[in-house]
């Protein structure tokens, strides 16, 4: 794993590359803050900690889905944790490692913009052959694991969209978007604002996508979301 953005014309030039591709005119003029929320990122990477129970990072609590398996059942969780073994290919020390770091970054990023919800994804196979963005890490409520990378899917879903089009959404007020026709997958009610952005790989496909929600409307403002650029930018380089 390689994570490093020089304080340099190169470490701007990735950040505007990325702030282009992801399509978010709003952090125009914010490149510093994402420079500086990116070292805050690798500060919390670099802090020492020993991983406890390697096990529950695999493992999470998952919302029951409707029969068709379109939607979550609200308040209801399933019997059996979501397991990622599977879809990883299996336990390996290095997937463990990025899995904790993937962690820590959530985390942080939770604390530093106050979303009541913040998760990962990565762009993988089921075991049967269908792409879907699997979540990796997250802080927050109980929540879907897989979001299938379908058009069809993609109607009703920002991170679907967002993992198909490699396009960043941000959403001032769930309601208004639910009523002007926009798809949005909802895991909880209370939520009115969302910012899901995707992430990129060196050749610049579309590896995953992170996505962060909150109570209060028009929450992710510019400064909020160059702290979620910078996650961007360094959790592409964390996936397991």
């Amino acid at each position: 794993m390689s994570m490093r953005i020089p304080a340099t014309s190169e470490g701007a030039a990735r950040i505007a590359i990325y702030l282009r591709d992801a399509g978010l005119a709003q952090v125009d003029g914010h490149e510093g803050e994402v420079a500086l929320a990116i070292g805050d990122f690798l500060e919390a990477m670099a802090e020492k900690e020993a991983i406890g129970d390697a096990g529950s990072l695999y493992t999470y609590p998952v919302p029951m889905l409707t029969q068709d398996g379109a939607c979550s059942v609200l308040d209801e969780l399933a019997p059996v944790p979501y397991d990622l073994t599977g879809i990883l290919g299996g336990r390996s020390d290095q997937s463990t490692r990025r899995l904790a770091l993937l962690e820590r970054l959530v985390e942080r990023a939770q604390e530093t913009t106050g979303s009541d919800w913040v998760g990962v994804y990565q762009r993988r196979p089921t075991p049967a052959g269908h792409p879907v963005l699997v979540k990796l890490s997250y802080v927050g409520r109980p929540s879907r694991a897989e979001f299938p990378l379908t058009a069809e899917f993609a109607a009703g879903s920002t991170n679907s969209t967002v993992g198909l089009t490699g396009r960043a959404l941000v959403i001032d007020d769930v309601k208004k978007h639910v009523e002007a026709g926009g798809g949005f997958y909802v895991c909880d009610g209370e939520v009115q604002s969302e910012a899901c952005l995707p992430l990129f790989d060196e050749a610049r496909n579309v590896v995953g996508i992170l996505d962060a929600e909150a109570k209060p409307k028009s929450f992710y403002g510019a400064t909020r979301l160059a702290t979620l650029a910078a996650l961007a930018i360094v959790a592409s380089a964390v996936l397991p």
